[in-house]
């Protein structure tokens, strides 16, 4: 497998649709969540650049697909998402934003996994759901990130990681869906992260696009 430095991550472009994202070459792994669960916080954890994805202390900022590249010739990618569950927008707006979110989950065909970012201290929430739902029936590889871990105790947050990989075995879906802890406050995490996305960046070999998505 080969290894990726996540800290050559460079911004590569923003698209407002499908249609002006990068062409269909390489990989990629997208990370969404909703607008307070610190994507963006967590992209900078990942490639040590506190300044690659931008962070705001409005929810909802993110409102076009960014594209970052790992390395040279953009053939490997990291995409930002628009966060859901945005406030204080007009509802015209929100629903543009979600209808291009849509359209980059079901078409986007070299979109590899997806890491769905929730606040440790609220899992699961409805959207979340419906997200987990669309991927598991998709067949697409799912990460949970259960983020700010560190606005609870060590105790607590290993018990929200049980039952949230509880509920993933009694929904049948631990083979496609896997969670951890993480927090870009205390770099908790990283490494784990950082496994599952070059696992998924670099497929074993023989593997074509469609069998890796399908």
């Amino acid at each position: 497998m080969t290894e990726i430095n996540f800290r050559n991550a460079q911004f590569l472009i923003s698209a407002p649709s499908l249609r002006e994202c990068p062409a269909e070459e390489g990989a990629e792994v997208a990370f969404a969540g909703r607008s307070n669960a610190g994507k963006s916080s967590a992209i900078n954890c990942l490639t040590n650049n506190g300044k690659l994805a931008r962070t705001s202390k409005t929810p909802g900022r993110t409102q076009l697909i960014n594209f970052f590249s790992l390395g040279q010739g953009a053939q490997q990618r990291l995409v930002d998402l628009p966060g859901y569950g945005y406030a204080k927008v007009p509802l015209a707006t929100k629903r543009e934003w979600q209808a291009h979110l849509s359209e980059y989950l079901y078409k986007r065909k070299c979109l590899r996994g997806l890491v769905l970012l929730m606040d440790i201290r609220h899992p699961m929430q409805e959207f979340d759901t419906m997200m987990l739902n669309w991927a598991v029936d998709a067949n697409m590889p799912v990460h949970l990130l259960l983020t700010k871990s560190d606005k609870l105790k060590r105790g607590a947050a290993n018990n929200t990681l049980l039952q949230v990989n509880r509920s993933l075995k009694e929904s049948g879906v631990q083979d496609l869906v896997s969670a951890q802890i993480f927090s870009s406050l205390k770099n908790v995490g990283v490494q784990q992260l950082e496994q599952v996305i070059t696992g998924w960046l670099n497929p074993p070999a023989g593997e074509d696009e469609a069998s890796v998505k399908n």
